[in-house]
Order: C-alpha cells, then sequence, then structure tokens
C-alpha cells in the first residue's frame, strides 16, 4: 500500500494540472478530437467509421470526466455542482 499511496501523492499535482487545462480547453481539445477523427476517417476511407466515432466518443466522455473532478471540491468526480447553486460565504 505504501507504493501505491506514494505514486497516487506524485501524481495528484500532474492530475490536478490536466484537469484545469481540461476545463479551461475542453472546446479547443473537443475540436480536435473531431478533426483527428476526420482526418483518420479519409485516410481509411471509411472503412472503419464506426470505430472511429466510438473512440472519439470515448475520448471525449474521458476528457470530460477529468475535466470536471475538480468542480465537486473534493477530488473524487461524484458529480458537479448545479450552476444556480449559491456559494457559502468565506468564514
Amino acid at each position: 500500500m505504501g507504493l501505491l499511496h506514494n505514486l497516487r501523492a506524485r501524481l495528484s499535482p500532474a492530475k490536478d494540472k490536466v484537469s484545469g487545462l481540461g476545463q479551461q480547453h475542453g472546446d479547443k481539445i473537443s475540436h480536435g478530437l473531431d478533426k483527428a477523427a476526420k482526418v483518420v476517417d479519409e485516410k481509411t476511407k471509411g472503412k472503419y467509421s464506426d470505430r472511429i466515432q466510438t473512440g472519439t466518443g470515448k475520448a471525449k466522455g474521458a476528457m470530460d470526466r477529468l475535466a470536471h473532478k475538480g468542480d465537486t471540491g473534493t477530488g473524487t468526480g461524484t458529480g458537479t455542482v448545479p450552476p444556480d447553486t449559491p456559494t457559502p460565504p468565506a468564514s
């Protein structure tokens, strides 16, 4: 358990940074995934269109989960705070 704990502790800052970048640039990442999928689909002449779309969808889903993981404040990714929820006053 010590090795796993140490690995998580070392990767946590990188995960937080990637999450922040995903939140900031999610639209650009999504556009890049679509563009890459289109190029690959053209290169394969549509032979793997269904697999390309499936992979693109999974990549976008993973990116969304990673980008929204920090929204809860707990880092567990169990949900997001609705936008109309008021923020508690600072104490």
